[in-house]
């Protein structure tokens, strides 16, 4: 049962703002975000591969954990196990505070981004490699 505590917090505040609206960003802004706080630990684009983190080409609309990447922690399977899906809303959410949304996740040593036009923009970048 403890064990699950995390992922139903987790799974609780991600179902909570699935539902709502969400600001385009700018692309060519979130790169610069992507470059400054992801590229740290992820890749993206043409001939992205593992890093610390997964690679990141397809995340928005995709499963949680569905990857193969190896590392992925046990609460972020479980997400996958339950059918969560990176949608813009998901990933705001978790990129605002990765240790509060889900407590165990290997994102806890990255502070989040608190600057929702930060996000907006980092997301929009995302989106140019999930078609």
């Amino acid at each position: 049962m403890r064990k699950l505590m995390p992922f139903a917090l987790g799974a609780a505040l991600l179902a909570a703002f699935s539902g709502s609206a969400f600001a385009a960003g700018d692309a060519a802004k979130g790169e610069a975000v992507f470059k400054s706080t992801c590229a740290k630990c992820h890749m993206i684009g043409p001939g992205a591969s593992t890093l610390i983190g997964p690679e990141l080409n397809g995340i928005v609309g995709r499963k949680a954990a569905s990857t193969d990447y190896p590392m992925y922690s046990d609460i972020m399977r479980t997400l996958g196990k339950f059918g969560v899906v990176w949608t813009e809303e998901n990933l705001n959410t978790w990129i605002t505070d990765p240790k509060t949304v889900l407590p165990g996740s290997y994102m806890d040593v990255f502070p989040g981004l608190s600057d929702a036009s930060d996000r907006a923009n980092l997301i929009a970048y995302l989106k140019t490699f999930s078609q």
